[in-house]
């Protein structure tokens, strides 16, 4: 059949045996996938809670237990620093109610983390055996310690941009709501859905607000506690303007209309603002950047001539 060829019949066993291999694995992959089907149609898995062998199991158990540990013995306290940090959270838009617990987690492993990686990095730099070695490591642990508050600060600096930038269409919008004769709570709702797209940190605060009215609050309370969750003032304000109007009986559209002009002309002020200060902010990179190269340019002929001596 092969004749007097070893290579021939060589070939064709290795075929034979490579395509046994790919057979078998296949047919096992196809049978496990088949077998995880029906497993996940009565909800157990690989790994599941119900499998208490498994060293997912074990993980999962071990860090709700530190989760929970952590819970009960920090963020559950209600000193003032921790409910700075509640605040500090629900302005970034971290409404987990074990986001405190999270944030402590996190900054612990974080300190741990940098400093293990400024401890094995630094020798790499030529920093072994000197005495500014430890104060690097020690600064190292300090900075992951501070990483999760400043990555909190840069979220609400972020969300409260985006809140400065999306009031005033908040309340033009409210304004044609109420001039189309909707009440303050369907108004609030059509503009939350309104909003979603543009300016989706807003609208899930004002969605917030009419879950928080559904629930029973008042429209004060509710938009008091939109006006804490924004950080703004003019939310806060906004907030006022609703009760006094509600108080003393006036017309609501008319004042919102007032202040929705105050607020466009508030964000022209920043606007306009902005565009003041840009030459003073442009003067260092120019005085940095770019007269060094015009010296440059003009002085090279003359330092060029003066070089060779050709005048």
């Amino acid at each position: 059949m092969f004749g007097d060829s070893e290579t021939n019949l060589l070939n064709v066993l290795i075929f034979l045996a490579a395509a046994t291999l790919a057979y078998s694995v296949l047919n096992g992959l196809i049978a496990r996938e088949a077998v995880r089907r029906r497993a996940s149609r009565v909800g157990v898995e690989d790994g599941a809670p119900g499998n208490r062998r498994s060293l997912r199991f074990s993980g999962m158990k071990a860090a709700q237990k530190l989760i929970d540990y952590t819970t009960k013995h920090y963020s559950e306290a209600d000193t003032g620093d921790m409910k700075v940090l509640r605040q500090r959270l629900v302005a970034a838009g971290i409404y987990d109610p074990h986001a405190a617990a999270y944030y402590f987690l996190a900054r612990a492993a974080a300190a741990v983390v940098f400093t293990v990686v400024a401890y094995f990095t630094l020798p790499m730099l030529g920093f072994e055996g000197k005495t500014s070695f430890w104060l690097f490591v020690m600064g190292g642990g300090g900075l992951g310690y501070l990483a999760p508050s400043l990555y909190l600060d840069r979220r609400i600096a972020a969300r409260r941009l985006e809140y400065q930038a999306g009031f005033p269409d908040f309340m033009d919008l409210l304004v044609v709501c109420a001039d189309a004769g909707l009440s303050m709570e369907a108004a609030l709702d059509r503009v939350g859905r309104e909003l979603g797209v543009s300016y989706p940190s807003l609208a899930a605060n004002i969605h917030m607000a009419n879950l928080e009215i559904r629930a029973g609050r008042t429209m004060t309370e509710a938009l008091n506690h939109l006006g804490d969750r924004l950080g703004l003032e003019e939310a806060r304000s906004f907030a006022t303007l609703i009760q006094q109007s509600d108080e003393l009986g006036s017309s609501i559209s008319d004042a919102l209309r007032v202040y929705s002009d105050d607020m466009r002309h508030k964000r022209l002020s920043r606007a306009e603002e902005k565009a003041y200060s840009l030459p003073a902010k442009l003067s260092v990179p120019m005085m940095v950047c770019i007269f060094p190269v015009l010296f440059i340019v003009i002085l090279c002929p003359v330092i060029v001539r003066v070089a060779t001596g050709m005048w």
